[in-house]
């Protein structure tokens, strides 16, 4: 009976929770504590565990590849979708991101409630064109800002200018279409070469790396206005809105029978505001230790002021490479770099170029270890050192990155990826009190990928599994201090008024808790 009770007692507050209706999320109260056992009121999102796919503030599309020199029929290109899963309108403001973090190109994309808008990379680096127009010398982008009269109440978008926290629709209408030739050419310059011409891209320094296809990432933001700012430009984050409601998904295409014929997919990374709602500008406060743009926000009072989760750092990420049919894996690995990205100074692109990795070590299907032998290197990985960018993809097959294979002749099993580069620039935070020792610099953050393809025409992407979340403290070097390897637990929101201590009530057989 006593169950009985208190499960009533939660429902009730859950009821009153809901009992508003309001179409709009509100700021939510963090999670606190009576008698330190039981919670009187519980907030879902105050926790720092990425969702597998979720509505959220802020989408992260890891890795992209355009091969724009190839016809449309053999390039490859990467996809992605964006998607409005509430009824009122909102505004995603979206960056693209060199590989070594350098934002050379920003756009704003309007989505009615319940609006899906696609975005070809491809029509970008070869085209010139951003969603380009459904109707062919229309001048117009296939974004639909129509509102539709559809059969029932609860599938029927908002009008365009019903979402209270979208300040301005001014320059928001006809999003994007086309651009100039003179960006067109440094865009395809700085993305391949890694240094642009000045014209359109204000910058002639090295802001990213040299391949032959254009390869970066991706952010996308919530916003309230449409605007041009970049998160690494002062007040980029009174521009933000912490509305959990947008969806996305990529799909990477290899057409080219030569060098892939294959295609896979994955949800965008969800990055959820906590807590979320509240105009742009506001301030509640976030339990979070520290927050995704972490490194953007120094000087700004408070720091966690995006209120975004902060991604893991340590990863298990399946493998296979070789046996029948040529099976293959590559990793797609998103990084955290040291600085913002700037084109010269302190804060230059370049010293993303080359971040350093704390510990990988490579299991067989037979639990045989193998190991790199440089180990803990300081960031940013001196010249030689093993060290990759702050994004890119890399064949679980390579030894100049990841340990050998083992003896035994296995060709499949799983990595361990200590991905924390171990910055020592001083440009993270130290996270609040609870969830590191006193005075520790916070861990970076990563995102892995899973690629696997064979025999030309068979091909899945999937999220590695990480080992701990954005709460989670570094994790020591397995190879030198001891360390088990092994998951961390999954961490919460340290919640408010509550010390946190990694320590449990509870031991399991988990040795790094």
């Amino acid at each position: 009976m006593k169950k009985l009770i208190v499960l009533m007692a939660v429902l009730l507050v859950a009821g009153s929770a809901f009992a508003g209706g309001s179409r709009l999320a509100t700021i939510a109260p963090n999670a606190t504590f009576n008698n330190g056992l039981l919670p009187t009121s519980t907030n879902n999102d105050d926790t720092c565990d990425i969702a597998s796919n979720a509505p959220a503030a802020t989408l992260l599309l890891p890795y992209f590849d355009v091969d724009f020199t190839s016809s449309q029929a053999t390039a490859r290109t990467t996809l992605f979708t964006i998607v409005n899963t509430s009824d009122l309108p909102q505004i995603a403001h979206v960056v693209v991101w060199t590989d070594w973090s350098f934002p050379a190109l920003d756009f704003n994309i309007f989505l009615t409630g319940y609006d899906v808008q696609g975005i070809n990379l491809y029509d970008i680096f070869a085209r010139a064109t951003i969603a380009p127009g459904a109707v062919s010398g229309t001048g117009g982008t296939s974004s639909n800002t129509t509102v539709p009269t559809n059969p029932t109440p609860g599938s029927q978008p908002a009008d365009n200018d019903a979402n209270p926290n979208i300040s301005s629709l001014a320059g928001c209408g006809n999003l994007p279409g086309t651009f100039s030739n003179a960006l067109l050419t440094d865009l395809q310059l700085i993305f391949t070469k890694g240094i642009g011409t000045g014209a359109a891209v204000p910058c002639t320094a090295r802001v990213g790396g040299t391949h032959n296809d254009a390869i970066g990432y991706v952010t996308i933001d919530v916003a309230p206005v449409c605007h041009t700012s970049l998160p690494n430009e002062p007040g980029y984050f009174s521009l933000i809105l912490f509305d959990n409601v947008l969806i996305g998904d990529y799909q990477d295409i290899n057409p080219n029978a030569n060098t892939g014929n294959y295609a896979g997919g994955n949800p965008l990374v969800p990055i959820r505001a906590v807590p979320e709602g509240g105009p742009a500008g506001s301030v509640p406060g976030t339990n979070l230790p520290f927050t995704f743009y972490d490194r953007y926000t120094a000087g700004i009072v408070p720091r966690t002021i995006d209120r975004r989760q902060p991604l893991p750092t340590t990863w298990a990420a399946r493998f296979i490479n070789g046996g029948t049919g040529a099976f293959n894996t590559n990793f797609k690995i998103w990084r955290e770099g040291i600085t913002t990205g700037t084109c010269t100074g302190a804060s230059a692109a370049v010293s993303n170029s080359n971040l350093a990795i704390r510990e990988v070590v490579r299991f067989d299907e037979h639990e045989n270890a193998t190991i790199t032998t440089n180990q803990g290197l300081v960031s940013p990985a001196p010249p030689g050192a093993p060290g990759i960018p702050e994004t890119g993809a890399y064949s679980a097959a390579r030894t100049d990155i990841f340990p050998p294979f083992s003896t035994s002749g296995d060709v499949g099993g799983w990595m361990y990826l200590n991905l924390n580069n171990n910055n020592t620039a001083g440009t993270y935070s130290v996270a609040r009190a609870g969830f590191f020792p006193p005075g520790v610099t916070r861990p970076s953050q990563n995102w892995v990928v899973v690629s696997m393809f064979a025999e030309g025409r068979y091909s899945v992407d999937f999220d590695a599994a990480w080992l701990g979340n954005g709460c989670s403290s570094a994790t020591p070097l397995s190879t030198v201090q001891g360390a088990f390897i092994g998951p961390k637990g999954g961490v919460p929101v340290c919640p408010a008024g509550v010390t946190c201590t990694p320590a449990s009530a509870y031991i399991g057989t988990n040795q790094t808790p």
